[in-house]
């Protein structure tokens, strides 16, 4: 069914399980603005409708997530306060909609999963991995950090040195490796994922909705920890910078960047 999807963020599932599918084949299923505005209003619709106990998230064709949408980038990411509303409001209100969700979700990742890929796994309970996926967030090639917001979670979820290897090195790290490093949950052939990781969710779905409401609440509490405001007062000065004017456009105009 998701191969005949429009590029978006899709609602879909039955008996319990919401099937949150991130649609755009064509880029490996890059997030665009649109898609993120569509992942938040998604989880608000999941939350407000008591027909759900569990929720999985997957790509559509083949790959789970491949970053950010890069096509668009210029309309936007060389003006500090275009830059801000992107990830203030934009990213993060998707990616805060996935915290604050109440019920269990888990991540079926197969094939590409980077950057924004990395951030919507980092959100959820549970996550599963095709043997072949393939993480990172290599947007040190593209001559910009990764948001404030953003590094905290990875750098919590999927721990400090995966983080620095990420965004210092411009690493792509295959499952087996973020399997032993805690991010991945469990390795599965790739043929089985999508299977196992329904089987997996349907199973939470038949937990009880308080425990899961309750403790997803005192996790959330616990692991709070607020960005200094100075951080985030500077954190889109770089946006008309040489640099990263040149990553965005070698990587559209397909050439090695020049830094």
């Amino acid at each position: 069914m998701s191969q005949t999807m429009p590029v978006g963020v899709h609602l879909t599932g039955s008996d319990g399980l919401a099937v949150v599918t991130l649609c755009n084949p064509p880029r490996l299923n890059a997030m665009n603005r649109a898609m993120w505005q569509q992942l938040r209003e998604v989880f608000a619709a999941i939350a407000a409708d008591s027909q759900w106990r569990a929720v999985l998230v997957q790509g559509a064709g083949g790959a789970f997530c491949a970053g950010g949408d890069i096509a668009e980038y210029p309309e936007f990411r060389f003006d500090a306060a275009a830059l801000r509303h992107f990830h203030e409001e934009l990213v993060w209100g998707g990616l805060q909609a996935v915290i604050d969700c109440d019920l269990p979700v888990v991540a079926a990742m197969e094939g590409a999963c980077m950057g924004a890929g990395v951030e919507i796994a980092s959100c959820c309970d549970l996550r599963l991995a095709a043997d072949d996926a393939r993480f990172g967030a290599p947007i040190a090639r593209l001559g910009f950090p990764m948001a404030p917001r953003e590094a905290q979670l990875v750098a919590r979820v999927a721990g400090e040195a995966t983080a620095r290897q990420m965004l210092l090195e411009a690493a792509q790290l295959d499952a087996a490796v973020m399997l032993q490093r805690g991010f991945v949950h469990e390795l599965l052939p790739a043929a089985a994922l999508l299977p196992q990781a329904q089987q997996r969710a349907r199973r939470m779905a038949q937990l009880s909705p308080q425990a899961a409401r309750l403790n997803k609440q005192t996790l959330r509490t616990l692991l709070a920890q607020p960005l200094p405001e100075a951080l985030l007062r500077h954190a889109y000065d770089y946006a008309d910078t040489p640099e990263h004017r040149e990553g965005i456009h070698a990587f559209l105009d397909k050439r090695p960047a020049r830094f």
